[in-house]
């Protein structure tokens, strides 16, 4: 078994159209309250200060008032509705989709499932891939009329599949409720255990029992709801209120386990061992184990596996020996094991050695191999067999060139490996590896479809230098015919944080952008792991600005070339691509018809101020450190707009129930971008209310917010079917 513990996403005209000026309402101007605070001997205006207060009945009005606004332009752009229809066809073509797929060792087969007549996912379980498929649960019946979206958020089966822990989350807060089921009466258990965003329950051996985190009721104001959560210890059939607390800063202070940080526990049965996670943004592991039996001792001695020093991203166990993935003196990975019982990190042996070309990516243990797959520049992936008489590992010859590889199993005991694969033009399909003949068979539970729209898509993968020489990934997708005239409307996509990587993944709605004659770029800026830890490292904290400056180059680039021209680029990022293309924006505001971010984080300066902040200040830094602070105002958008400006169009997204970019750092982003810009383009702000930070959306939903972003870029790129009449 592999544990992960990370924290996305994915997914101009120059005069705004006159006839949506005249018939613009006159808006409210945002309430404004300019505060000056001094970091470091640097002082800092926050015109916008006041937006922080969320229950202000004058912030209120004034949100409601843009949303409306915005919702009201966006929904009038021609074009729009064309490309939601478009959406629901390319739905309509599979008869199912499957997804959150887990099996049991017994093989019980658990996994979430939409038609398309169904706005969310039911779930479902069948014994064996050939099994016969039952429902078992339906959120979006079980709460009907409670006046919430409630969608199915995570499932966790008990070892044998006889119960199962669902998670279920209302209008995407992902505060989650544990309800328990039992699968072959599909009768619910009494009890509901709520304030579990950060649950992931784990089953004790014998399904009667499970750990999972919890975090603190509110009792006061200004109390954050996500410090000093615990892990419990629930029996099924008992009152919450009655759980053992197992893992916390209360129960272990001897570890010193910080309010923020999330304590977690994995009740690993295969190799007899608890590992307890203390777990925020950073990649780097910290972890503490015990043998299992000491899950009934009054108090469990933790031993230490590793910390962040030791820089283990990952890890899984056997019954004696650990295997751990790490860029510890090799920036691409490798996989060194070691004794379970004394570990040894530091002289570890080498089991998978860094390759200097290719990004070790992820890795499976089997019973009778271990697997690992490579990512050449985040967009070319591949798939490597080693056993213990294998003097070198083994490329298996893939079912076609695949982007992108998931690989799950069911851990050393098992033979049984999966992968799914995926690439810019390709379906996701998995398929099981049959060992015996070095074959992959094709057990994917999802519909097939076909989308003959994409049959002649052109796909480029580029390095390109940015403005200090690093080579810069960039996939340029289009169709095939496409001149390079300098006249093609283009998107840019980027992230760049936390070390994620944007692999190759099929979207038949994003593609629509190239559908309508468009160039669709991913940017695979440093922040992002596409060429290892250091490409991580060189955009987080005080390198923070190499992630924008490598936008600005990939968008100068397909100028350059041909690909797209003046007034044609739009960029668009999500959470923390908020600082990608709001920093884009302000330091490049001539090069960008339209900037889209969705739920960004755009006031990082603030960051910790908000509830899921202080967790993040591993990637971007603390007001607290002089140079950290002095790299969170270079990096802020919201603080780096200049008055007197002409910005670029821009559409600034947020959901009310966002846990973890919280609302008023889009409100406060756009407020200051609407008072700073000379420009006629529109500056929307759309916050939804029934909306978090994109988990958990219905179909429906998700549709209209990606046809917002296209509609608007295509629209303020000047695609002749999406300007007002």
């Amino acid at each position: 078994m592999t544990l992960r513990y990370s924290l996305f996403a994915i997914i101009s005209l120059f005069l705004f159209s006159p006839i949506i000026q005249a018939s613009a309402p006159k808006l409210s101007a945002a309430p404004a309250s300019p505060v000056v605070d001094e970091y470091f001997g640097t002082k800092v205006t926050d015109n916008f200060r006041s937006l922080e207060n969320l229950e202000n009945p004058e912030v209120q009005k004034w949100i409601k008032e843009q949303s409306d606004y915005a919702k009201s332009t966006l929904q009038s752009i021609p074009g729009r509705s064309a490309l939601i229809e478009k959406m629901r066809d390319f739905d309509s073509r599979k008869v199912s989709k499957v997804y959150n797929l887990s099996i049991t060792d017994n093989n019980r087969y658990f996994y979430l499932k939409q038609t398309p007549t169904d706005e969310t996912g039911k779930l479902f379980f069948r014994d064996t891939f050939k099994g016969k498929e039952s429902l078992l649960f339906d959120a979006r019946a079980f709460f009907a009329g409670s006046g919430k979206e409630y969608v199915i958020s995570g499932v966790s089966a008990s070892e044998n599949g006889s119960n199962v822990a669902i998670s279920v989350s209302a209008n995407g807060s992902e505060e989650s409720i544990i309800l328990i089921m039992d699968v072959v009466s599909k009768k619910l258990y009494p009890e509901r255990i709520d304030r579990c965003r950060f649950a992931n329950p784990s089953w004790v051996k014998g399904g009667g029992s499970f750990l999972y985190n919890r975090m603190q009721s509110l009792t006061h104001a200004g109390q954050n709801p996500q410090y000093d959560s615990k892990t419990f210890l629930h029996r099924i059939g008992s009152d919450p209120a009655s759980d053992r607390e197992i893992f916390s800063n209360a129960t272990n202070p001897e570890l010193h386990i910080r309010s923020a940080d999330i304590p977690s526990v994995d009740y690993d049965r295969h190799s007899g061992y608890l590992f307890a996670a203390v777990s925020n943004v950073d990649p780097r592991l910290t972890i503490y184990y015990a043998p299992a039996a000491m899950l009934s001792a009054k108090k469990i001695s933790w031993k230490k596996l590793c910390t962040p020093e030791d820089e283990i991203h990952d890890f899984a166990a056997t019954r004696d020996e650990i295997y751990l993935y790490t860029p510890q003196h090799a920036p691409r990975f490798k996989v060194v094991k070691t004794l379970l019982r004394n570990p040894d990190i530091s002289n570890a042996e080498t089991v998978v050695a860094e390759d200097p070309k290719a990004m070790l990516t992820s890795f499976a243990v089997t019973k009778d191999a271990l697997y690992y797959t490579q990512s050449v520049n985040g967009v070319e992936a591949k798939l490597f067999r080693k056993t213990n008489d294998d003097v070198k590992e083994r490329e298996l010859k893939l079912p076609f060139k695949a982007g992108t590889i998931a690989l799950s199993s069911k851990g050393f005991l098992f033979s049984d490996l999966w992968i799914i694969m995926a690439g810019w033009s390709n379906d996701y399909r998995r398929y099981r590896f049959d060992s015996s003949n070095y074959a992959f068979r094709l057990e994917t539970l999802s519909s097939p479809a076909e989308y003959p729209e994409y049959r002649d898509l052109v796909v480029e993968e580029l390095m390109i230098p940015s403005y200090d020489g690093a080579l810069v990934p960039l996939s340029i997708v289009y169709k095939k015919g496409v001149e390079k005239n300098g006249k093609n409307n283009t998107l840019i996509y980027g992230y760049g944080a936390y070390g994620k990587s944007i692999t190759p993944f099929f979207s038949p709605g994003m593609l629509l952008w190239t559908e309508r004659g468009g160039v669709l770029a991913v940017a695979h800026v440093r922040g992002g792991g596409e060429c290892g830890e250091t490409w991580h490292t060189e955009g987080m904290k005080t390198t923070k600005p190499n992630t924008w400056k490598d936008l600005i180059s990939c968008a100068e680039y397909l100028t350059l070339q041909g690909y797209t021209g003046p007034g044609k680029i739009a960029i668009n990022g999500a959470s923390a691509g908020g600082i990608l293309v709001g920093m884009a924006l302000t330091e490049r505001p001539e090069l960008f018809s339209a900037v889209i971010a969705q739920v960004g984080a755009l006031n990082p300066l603030r960051g910790e101020e908000s509830p899921n902040g202080p967790v993040n200040v591993p990637e971007f830094g603390s007001v607290k450190k002089r140079d950290e602070c002095n790299a969170l105002i270079a990096m802020d958008p919201y603080l780096n707009i200049r008055d007197h400006v002409a910005y670029p169009a821009a559409l600034v997204t947020t959901g009310l129930n966002d846990p973890r970019v919280i609302a008023w750092q889009p409100a406060k982003f756009a407020a200051r971008l609407q008072q700073a810009n000379t420009s006629n383009k529109p500056i929307l702000f759309f916050a939804d209310d029934k909306a978090g930070h994109g988990m958990g959306n219905s179909k429906t939903k998700e549709f209209e917010t990606l046809a917002d972003v296209l509609s608007f870029g295509l629209w303020q790129t000047g695609h002749p079917e999406f300007q007002p009449h």
